[in-house]
């Protein structure tokens, strides 16, 4: 049904479409949109000193026409000939070499902290690694590693190693002892078997 209402529709839309198109060419041109002020003043004033500026533009210039026509371009530069010739001298150079393809295909191992670590650190900052293993030396054994002692140790201001200590804490796993948990699971089982053997007290209203 959609398929038939569309073959319908294009063709009711073609219908006469040459003799629409020249009525709608032939209907009087719409009206510009009105100028801004300063635009009717400039205007204005370009009239009043050449009141044929307008027939101007309308008419065709001759004398722009020969000197347009005059006008070409000539270049001595060797930019291009210097640009291919290097170009082929490279493609020569890269033949001659042939590098041989990898050997190692395999696919090259992920860094342990996500991104490779630089090998030369600047004074003032330091890596990932060396931030969890100050933070972790100082919750281990704060006295041992306060933070002025941090800070002379990886070259970094006293009060970024306080910032560093007092927002960011390593994880601690805490794994419970065993033999506690099985304390804890037979006296709960010990619990539950008391309520279940402990006798009902009858109901003395129904007697």
């Amino acid at each position: 049904m959609g398929q038939v209402a569309s073959m319908i529709a294009r063709r009711a839309n073609r219908f006469n479409a040459e003799n629409r198109a020249h009525r709608i060419i032939e209907r009087e041109k719409p009206t510009p949109a009105p100028k801004y002020e300063s635009n009717l003043r400039d205007m204005e004033r370009t009239l009043e000193l050449d009141p044929k500026f307008v027939d101007k533009l309308n008419l065709k210039d001759s004398h722009l026409d020969t000197r347009l026509k005059d006008v070409y371009v000539t270049s001595q530069d060797r930019f291009i000939a210097r640009v291919q010739e290097r170009q082929a001298a490279e493609a020569a150079a890269d033949i001659k070499e042939q590098r041989p393809l990898p050997l190692e295909r395999k696919t090259p191992d992920d860094f342990e902290y996500g991104y490779k670590e630089p090998s030369r650190i600047l004074s003032g900052r330091c890596t990932l690694r060396q931030a969890l293993k100050f933070i972790n030396d100082h919750q281990n054994e704060p006295e041992l590693w306060p933070a002025k002692k941090i800070a002379d140790e990886y070259k970094l201001k006293e009060t970024h190693v306080e910032n560093i200590l007092h927002y960011f804490k390593t994880f601690n796993v805490y794994i419970p002892d065993q033999k506690y948990k099985d304390t804890l699971l037979t006296q709960a089982k010990q619990k539950i078997n008391l309520l279940r053997e402990k006798p009902s007290v009858p109901d003395s209203s129904s007697s």
